[in-house]
């Protein structure tokens, strides 16, 4: 792979814009069909340009106008913000308080600075693949709790209905801050799930009667990024989600929240019983990747000074004998499987030592590997975020799209830079733009794109797109049908036509 320079940005920043920048399919995504009327040119965009030169509120009438702006400034960073009530490049032309953001993508982003304190191998803005499996596993937890257990793009209902969480289920009726829209539990019924102990925000998910209401928020289109150098962008796309408010965006990220307090707090998770389901489907996540994560990349029962640390997490009666017993066993394998075994004793029903209930285990695990989300950059409708193919200034990368059939396959270090991909252009010679003259810039851009190592990654995102437009359009049909039908006399249509067609 080329070596990024990152004074080659201006020479480089011209043929990424004009030549692989997926200007396309990014104008579909982010147009949403038109069905709302002037819904991108009410969106905004900010650009970071040389020399730290930050511009805020640009707005376009189409993409082909968004395109042609990039192209003429080569921006080094692209930030994608919300869709306002004005034309955001008109804001400061609109009296004061009426220019205010209506609605945008739920976004989360997990950053590798955020686990500082229980990663050994790096710290700060650096990485490595031993980390990276972080990384992987926030995705795989996050992803899992907004499908919703069991249910996958292919089992998810068309028309599945959007249901929103309740950040004040535990109110009652008329509580403070409680949004139209949500619905109130049936009397008697088990309300607010507990998460470790403390009642949480409980979401009602968009899905078939047949799974249990509040397991996950049952959302359908996501797209997670690379963020170009140590994090990960998700964007949760679906129409009824955009227009969250910043209580249910907040109380989203809270349900998703089981790290908790800061560098003071020595105990971060807390478990006690019942169980919520979505502590145990977390648990099942990261005890797939723990050993080979914790015990072994991390090493972190290692040594007594590593062991201390873990051990602080477990009650007092059981921390002692385990103190002493540690160090007779070979290493942090099998030092977790003594504690571990310690733990499940406790649980097992009429077992012998069978008192309170102890899930230390689970506890250590989730405080070590379960995702550490920004509420503040989810919760902000108006909070910017970098768009999907940024170029990261520092490293070079592209922010990627991650195709989930192959997340644990992925690997940061070899995402195509700006100098690689453009290397690989000249690689391949410049035939694309010699060819007939007939054919259009699209056509050549295309061409271009698919001759570099960022195909695979546009071609997630291409699907990623698709998979909505063709949402939105059985959606739209179903509500054509839905009207036609009911215009029509308790007999039938008074003929075969179809009023659409």
């Amino acid at each position: 792979m080329a070596p990024f320079e990152p004074a080659a940005l201006p020479e480089l920043l011209p043929v990424f814009y004009r030549r692989l920048f997926p200007h396309g399919p990014y104008g579909r995504w982010l147009g949403y069909g038109g069905v709302v009327k002037n819904y991108f040119q009410l969106r905004e965009f900010s650009f970071t340009l040389r020399d730290d030169i930050y511009v805020r509120f640009q707005s376009f009438g189409s993409p082909q106008e968004l395109e042609r702006e990039l192209q003429r400034i080569n921006p080094y960073k692209i930030d994608i913000g919300a869709v306002y009530s004005h034309r955001p490049n008109q804001h400061n032309t609109v009296h004061l308080g009426a220019f205010q953001p209506q609605e945008k993508e739920l976004v989360f982003d997990i950053d590798m600075t955020d686990y500082d304190d229980v990663r050994t191998c790096c710290s700060s803005a650096e990485i490595c693949s031993k980390c990276w499996t972080l990384m992987t596993i926030a995705v795989r937890v996050i992803d899992r709790a907004l499908v919703g257990e069991g249910l996958g793009d292919a089992a998810r209902p068309r028309s599945a209905p959007q249901q929103r969480p309740d950040p004040h289920h535990h109110r009652g009726k008329g509580g403070a801050g409680g949004e139209r829209g949500m619905r109130r539990r049936p009397a008697g019924s088990r309300r607010g799930a507990r998460l470790g102990g403390t009642p949480q925000p409980v979401p009602t998910p968009s899905c078939s009667p047949a799974v249990a209401p509040a397991e996950d928020l049952g959302v359908r289109h996501r797209l997670w990024v690379y963020s170009g150098r140590r994090g990960v962008h998700c964007w949760v796309c679906d129409d009824a989600v955009r227009k969250w408010s910043p209580a249910l965006r907040a109380a989203a990220v809270e349900y998703l929240t089981l790290v908790k307090g800061g560098a003071e707090t020595v105990k971060k998770v807390n478990i006690s019983e019942p169980v919520h389901p979505f502590i145990r489907r977390s648990v099942s996540v990261v005890e797939k990747y723990f050993e080979a994560y914790a015990l072994v990349g991390q090493d972190i029962l290692g040594t007594p000074e590593s062991w201390d640390k873990v051990l602080a997490l477990v009650p007092e009666d059981i921390r002692e004998p385990l103190r002493g017993e540690f160090p007779k066993k070979r290493d942090s394998v099998q030092r977790w499987e003594l504690l571990k075994g310690r733990m499940e004793r406790t649980r097992r029903p009429g077992g012998p030592g069978r008192g309170t209930a102890c899930y230390a285990d689970w506890e250590i695990m989730l405080q070590y590997c379960f995702p550490r989300l920004d509420i503040n950059v989810s919760k902000g409708v108006g909070h910017l975020l970098k768009s999907p193919f940024s170029v990261h200034p520092k490293t070079g990368r592209v922010s990627v799209p991650l195709d989930l059939q192959r997340l644990d396959q992925f690997d940061p270090f070899a995402v195509p830079t700006i100098s690689s991909l453009c290397h690989e252009l000249d690689a391949a010679g410049d035939d694309g733009e010699q060819e007939e003259g007939g054919e259009t810039e699209p056509k050549r851009r295309a061409r271009d794109y698919k001759k570099t190592s960022l195909a695979p990654y546009v071609r997630v995102f291409e699907q990623f797109v698709e998979e909505m437009e063709r949402a939105r359009r059985g959606e739209l049909l179903r509500r054509s049908g839905e009207s036609w039908a009911g215009t029509q006399p308790a007999g039938g249509p008074r003929s075969g036509r179809i009023p659409w067609l």
